[in-house]
């Protein structure tokens, strides 16, 4: 089909010519931008994914790390010395410091963490850290969450309640 022409509207006819051609009017500029958008999309997209299950993940580790902090310094609070058990008097419990450390360290050993056990009188103090990887954001070079936790347990006779 021979070209149509008007000398009074030659843009109009030249979109009308390349539609007829089989292209859209205007699209030499525009081609590939679809990819361009794409490619933006998925990273956002990866982004996204990442901040949910690494982020989740962090939580996760963090709420372990503080389970496993407390359950060591409950452990090591709960090797008493056999000297402060047989003195008689319930407010001089003391932690076994080597018995206390083995406790509490076993504590995080089992439960895949390292830290460290202080003592302060009859309270122990337990900081532990339980190492993760990243899942997803790795891809970005964001490997590690690990998660750091510190509890506090005191030796205590019985149940006390505030004024007596």
């Amino acid at each position: 089909m021979p070209p149509l022409e008007s000398p009074t509207h030659t843009s109009l006819w030249r979109r009308l010519n390349r539609t007829i051609a089989g292209r859209k009017a205007g699209d030499d500029g525009e081609r590939g931008s679809i990819a361009l958008y794409m490619a933006i999309l998925a990273a956002g997209m990866i982004a996204m994914a990442g901040l949910v299950i690494d982020g989740g993940n962090a939580l996760a580790t963090k709420e372990k790390a503080a389970d496993v902090a407390e359950q060591a310094a409950r452990a090591g609070a709960d090797a008493l010395s056999p000297e402060s058990l047989r003195n008689g008097s319930p407010d001089q419990l003391r932690a076994d410091p080597v018995a206390a450390r083995k406790a509490a360290n076993a504590i995080m050993a089992d439960n895949g963490a390292t830290g460290t056990v202080t003592f302060d009188g009859n309270t122990v103090t337990v900081r532990a850290t339980i190492p993760k990887k990243t899942s997803v954001l790795s891809v970005v070079h964001l490997n590690d969450i690990s998660q750091t936790a510190t509890w506090s347990a005191t030796a205590i006779h019985g149940t006390t309640v505030a004024g007596n």
